[in-house]
């Protein structure tokens, strides 16, 4: 009887005990959720007071009346949009904690292992130490040429725009025929769009024939500012439609057309979404923005190692070999750990370390450029996260103007139109850099992307969802991999002599199996 009520007191004890840790974990979690929606509504009324209005340099006088009245059409048509506050990136605060740190040493210590092996195989195939960097020199070719024109590309931006603006807000409200006098200079802006910062940027590419390097720092700044344009005109006419429609002011229309100076700052500030003035911090740190730097230059090199060592090497035999679907399995799965490598450098290189490098030497104060998209437990919410800077471009220009032309009755049609445009560009991004149409991410984004927006909605929660999205993330970057890298050989190991139009839209990897040695390396 006495050993029945101890195992019975100490299976009491065991159900208090978790019963104590299911209220300790749900006590935890009510906190969490509190202070953050606490720091949210916190950050939003921060973000909502009006600074102390600065007189500009070039600009009259206003009286009070004309002051409230501006502020008033400012906050129409910026207030309901992205809120700009002083935030540091989150890595930066991550890398604080000594633990997260151990695993950017983990990654420093993988590169250096990369660098080991590749002296180590050139020393014994070679007999010497061999120490250059052909990849790299190929992929960064022409690089003159392409210096020349992103400063045309840049040049176009800062003056057609901005003039164009310019004269349409000077000249509407004076216009009898303002609707034919907007609809001119709106043609005259989305012909420019279209022909000077669409088509000749991409018609130098090709008739150039860039290797992908260069040719990626062309279209990647084709599109980044073919949005800041397109942000420049969309934030700035509803103010001065807003005027227009006021009969009874008298305020100037000078006011609401923005300095020259706000426009070069926001065409190099890491953000597309325009305002006029953003939060700035005091003082620029030289020594955190040659870190960056620093760390952008050893990405790129980490890339050239991982490429040289666990890509060329499988990619040089494997494009020669009949398309079947074993080899295509071996393919993706050896293609992961290379994939997730490149993932996570690009999302380093370009998302924490240059942005935050331009960040500060502008003095940019919200570094939110990403958020902790690791921890999503749905694709919504890694969408969402991944790249900020994007998607509030398409969240506000795309998504809910969307809603606003359909009176938000469609809102499933404006996912769609996002997910579209999306995987478009990408896929525009890849076809021109690369030399070819094979049209992978774009079946990714809107076959599964699109599903497992749906099936991995923000509902989903707990560790196993996060897992699962770790492992789709992780085979997509193998797909990629895989499938690129075999049409990039096969395009060389089997070229088409005056290829018809079909013959350009298959897939050169699904026929080109020749056994031959190859004739380019890279």
């Amino acid at each position: 009887m006495g050993k029945m009520e101890v195992e019975r007191l100490i299976s009491k004890k065991l159900q208090l005990k978790r019963k104590a840790e299911h209220l300790k974990f749900d006590l935890m979690r009510q906190f969490d959720s509190q202070v953050l929606e606490f720091m949210d509504s916190l950050i939003e009324e921060s973000a909502s007071l009006e600074p102390a209005p600065v007189p500009a340099v070039f600009s009259p006088p206003l009286s009070d009346k004309e002051r409230s009245k501006l502020r008033h059409l400012q906050g129409s048509s910026q207030g309901q949009g992205k809120q700009f506050v002083f935030r540091r990136s989150l890595l930066d605060e991550l890398f604080e904690v000594n633990h997260i740190r151990t695993i950017y040493h983990m990654f420093i210590a993988l590169l250096i292992l990369f660098i080991l092996s590749t002296l180590v195989v050139d020393f014994i195939d070679e007999g010497r130490l061999v120490l250059d960097f052909d990849l790299l020199v190929y992929v960064f070719g022409q690089f003159p040429l392409v210096v020349i024109t992103w400063i045309c590309m840049f040049l176009s931006v800062l003056v057609v725009p901005y003039s164009l603006f310019h004269t349409w807000a000077s000249h509407y409200h004076e216009s009898r025929h303002g609707t034919l006098w907007s609809l001119l200079l709106g043609a005259l802006f989305l012909l420019y769009q279209g022909l000077g910062l669409g088509f000749l940027p991409t018609f130098v590419v090709v008739k150039n024939s860039f290797p992908p390097a260069s040719c990626f720092i062309i279209i990647l700044e084709q599109v980044r500012l073919m949005m800041k344009a397109h942000s420049y005109i969309r934030e700035n006419v509803p103010k001065v439609l807003a005027l227009a429609k006021d009969k009874s002011s008298s305020s100037p229309v000078s006011p609401l057309i923005p300095q020259l100076s706000h426009y070069i700052y926001f065409l190099f500030a890491p953000t597309l979404i325009y305002r006029d003035k953003y939060p700035r911090n005091p003082i620029i740190r030289w020594s955190y923005v040659a870190s960056k730097l620093l760390q952008v230059l050893g990405c790129l090199f980490y890339a050239y190692y991982v490429f040289v060592r666990l890509c060329i090497p499988q990619f040089r035999s494997i494009s020669q070999q009949l398309f079947d679907l074993r080899a295509m399995v071996l393919c993706v799965f050896n293609s992961i750990l290379p994939g997730v490598l490149v993932l996570f450098l690009a999302f380093f290189a370009f998302l924490h370390c240059w942005l935050n490098a331009f960040a500060e030497m502008l003095r940019f104060a919200d570094r939110m450029f990403y958020k902790d998209w690791w921890n999503s437990t749905s694709f919504a919410n890694y969408y969402r996260t991944w790249n900020v800077v994007v998607h509030d471009w398409l969240y506000y220009y795309v998504y809910c103007d969307f809603l606003w032309m359909s009176k938000k009755r469609f809102r499933a049609a404006g996912m769609l139109l996002v997910f579209t445009m999306s995987a478009v560009v990408h896929e525009y991004i890849l076809a021109i850099c690369f030399g070819f149409f094979y049209p992978v991410l774009f079946c990714l984004f809107m076959c599964f992307g699109m599903m497992f927006n749906f099936i991995l909605h923000d509902r989903r929660k707990g560790p196993i969802w996060n897992v699962i999205m770790w492992t789709a993330l992780f085979l997509g970057q193998g797909v990629i991999i895989c499938l690129y890298s075999q049409e990039w050989y096969a395009q060389r190991y089997c070229p088409l002599q005056e290829p018809s139009f079909l013959e350009l839209l298959k897939p050169r990897s699904w026929s080109c199996h020749l056994q031959t040695n190859p004739a380019v390396d890279s």
